[in-house]
């Protein structure tokens, strides 16, 4: 038996770096890693599709480019093998990149293999048995593939998978209307494909508020997606030239179908059992606000405590678990003040509450709405899809949540997040004096526009 002062199990976006930190304060620790380090992030997520994403953006552009006085002559053709390759770039440089690191810490021991619990201090991996006082789960998560009719029957994709294409789809057919879905939806729309996204709840991006789902909706319309919602029944079969999709509404003759109907945690083949951890009904990790387990000297991480599913709340929690265990600190995950993004093109970006919520949690509120096309930088850029809305406790005067689609919405929230991190009530960032052209220079106009509801 191999001794450790610390066992992070998955190599995602919070145990690897709590593992460096540990590093650096002398300890002893093995890292283990069923596949690939940088998680989901790295070889799956953010980095390939938004990758994916700014191919998909210049081919729109290139096609659009008339409209800007710039003519291109010639059909804009796609080469998808060079789209691959640049996204495996990205990819492979990330990861290699964290190899490296690794490789020169003293004291870090990477294991790639699939770890078990045997007990609550000891996990079994190729054959050899590790312990320690401290294991921290970083487990991640993967697709939910649903029990649809004929699913088994046919080649679907994955998140996972569809990255690798190498070829464009004659016809997508999206199964779920959520981010990732969409996403897809939009890129292999500018790539060239036929796409339908079949969703079904009666609303796209059903998290958020009907007005800004509405907009979304609008949004891909707008470049040719057909979408499909409040689909009670779907079913698959075998074509002579691909799949055929058959809802209850209709009948697509897809190419190609990508399923993206959630995630789950990767908890199911980790011995939770042995070790005595509980999890919840969908397999998520059950932690405290500190993010332990129910068994003393056992943390989750990331996606597989369902407290977040994204590479900066998976972050996030390594910051919270280090500043607890090493720096004398008290932090919890009940002071994160959530916030996303979407990336679709104009993208959405969010934080905090939506009107839904901010008026079930029976406050007095004030909420107010621009449209982009009345931001001089938007028109500036032709680009005035979507439209900028913040929501207000009437009688704390702070901001409760934001949602900007628009473009660079995802970077224009972030004055939003600042804010309410700081605590900030909005007439005091009606003060403030903003750069001249920006998106961003909007936000206090849009506070001083706040209304009673």
């Amino acid at each position: 038996m191999k001794s450790f002062d610390a066992i992070v199990i998955g190599g995602g976006q919070a145990g690897p770096f709590l593992a460096a930190r540990m590093v650096e304060k002398g300890m002893k620790v093995a890292l283990i890693e069923r596949k690939f380090l940088g998680g989901t992030c790295v070889n799956a997520g953010c980095m390939p599709t938004k990758t994916l994403v700014a191919s998909a953006r210049a081919a729109y552009v290139a096609r659009n480019s008339a409209v800007y006085g710039v003519n291109i002559p010639g059909e804009i053709a796609i080469d998808m093998k060079v789209v691959r390759a640049r996204a495996e770039t990205v990819t492979m440089n990330a990861r290699n990149g964290l190899i490296g690191w690794f490789a020169g810490m003293d004291g870090m021991t990477v294991i790639y293999g699939h770890a078990r619990f045997e007990d609550p201090k000891t996990v079994s991996v190729n054959g050899e048995t590790l312990t320690a006082p401290r294991i921290f789960l970083n487990v991640g998560a993967r697709p939910v593939i649903p029990g649809l009719p004929g699913i088994n029957d046919i080649d679907y994709l994955t998140s996972t998978s569809i990255i690798h294409l190498d070829t464009l789809p004659r016809h997508l057919a999206v199964i779920g209307g959520s981010y990732i879905g969409l996403e897809f939806a939009q890129m292999y729309r500018r790539f060239g494909a036929e796409v339908s996204v079949i969703e079904h709840g009666p609303k796209l991006a059903s998290r958020e508020d009907e007005d800004i789902s509405d907009a979304i909706a609008d949004v891909l319309r707008s470049e040719g997606i057909d979408i499909h919602t409040g689909v009670s029944d779907i079913a698959f079969a075998r074509s002579s030239d691909g799949i055929t999709v058959a809802t209850d509404s209709a009948r697509i003759d897809a190419s190609h179908v990508l399923i993206a109907t959630g995630r789950k945690p990767n908890t199911d083949d980790l011995g939770l059992d042995a070790a005595g951890v509980i999890s919840d009904k969908h397999g998520y990790i059950t932690v405290d606000d500190r993010l332990a387990t129910n068994v003393d000297g056992i943390w989750a991480l990331g996606d597989c405590n369902g407290h977040g599913a994204f590479t900066h709340t998976s972050y996030n929690d390594f910051e919270i678990a280090a500043a607890n265990l090493l720096d004398g600190a008290d932090r919890k995950v009940s002071s994160r003040i959530l916030a996303y993004a979407l990336y679709i093109d104009p993208p959405l970006g969010r934080v905090g509450m939506t009107e839904k919520q901010a008026r079930a949690s029976g406050r007095k509120i004030m909420i107010s709405t621009r449209p982009m096309s009345r931001v001089g930088r938007a028109n500036e850029r032709g680009e005035t899809k979507g439209f900028m809305k913040v929501i207000a406790d009437a009688e704390t005067k702070k901001i409760l949540g934001a949602a900007i689609l628009g473009i660079e919405g995802d970077e224009v929230i972030h004055g939003i997040i600042d804010a309410m991190n700081a605590g900030t009530t909005y007439p005091a960032l009606q003060w403030s004096v903003p750069i001249h052209p920006t998106v961003s220079e909007l936000i206090p106009t849009v506070l001083g526009d706040l209304k009673p509801v």
